[in-house]
């Protein structure tokens, strides 16, 4: 009998670790899985396309999830302006907002494809009224991390700095209370917990991980 026991456990468990698993319902055990990492209340679907839970696989920030109190929470917009701007948590959410459907992609194989909510990266960035010498964005985290994108992308591309994730608020595990989506750019790109927004004239800005080789322009193959 146990033997017997031991042999169904191991088919279940390989079962499980490959994916090809199949429940009662006949829901297979990959997706079952991935149902099971969604909140409550988050939309898991969006215009017909299957949503990925907005949690991310893994934690891979360089000091550890970030949970930030929200009541002392300050963004700050500083470098090449003449005074630092200073906003709350609602002062940036009573910006217009903007919402789209964006796949990030990490350098480890990864990808999740998510509806954000957000406000725009160049709407933010025009309340410092930067000068013709501004040509990056640099990012600061909660937590020490840095990272940079191009004035020019930021604003070619819309970019927006997202505050929900699948039409719920943002998880800290991605970045509550900002992340930047980085459309079209790997995942080390999208900073998270982020603070400060630096204003810079520095096109060779290397942040945390571009300081370890990693590529600075990290455009998604």
């Amino acid at each position: 009998m146990r033997k017997i026991i031991k042999g169904i456990l191991l088919a279940l468990v390989i079962g499980n670790l490959f994916g090809c698993g199949t429940l009662d319902d006949g829901v297979d055990v990959k997706t079952q899985a991935t149902l099971s990492r969604f909140r409550e209340n988050e939309i898991t679907e969006y215009q017909g396309k299957f949503l990925d839970p907005s949690i991310g696989p893994a934690d891979n920030s360089i000091s550890g999830v970030q949970h930030l109190n929200i009541t002392t929470y300050r963004l700050k917009i500083t470098g090449l302006i003449t005074e630092e701007i200073v906003m709350t948590y609602d002062e940036v959410l009573a910006l217009e907002s903007h919402q789209r459907l964006i796949t990030l992609h990490c350098v480890t194989g990864w990808d999740a494809t998510i509806l954000w909510e957000g406000v725009l990266l160049s709407d933010l960035i025009a309340l410092a009224h930067p000068g013709v010498e501004v040509t990056t964005i640099i990012f600061h985290a909660s937590d020490g991390y840095t990272t940079s994108l191009p004035y020019s992308v930021i604003k070619d591309k819309q970019l927006i700095l997202a505050y929900k994730s699948n039409d719920l608020t943002l998880p800290d595990e991605l970045g509550y209370p900002f992340i930047v989506v980085a459309e079209e750019k790997y995942g080390y790109k999208w900073a998270r917990w982020v603070t400060e927004i630096e204003l810079s004239s520095d096109s060779n800005y290397k942040g945390y991980w571009e300081k370890f080789g990693y590529d600075n322009i990290a455009d998604v193959d």
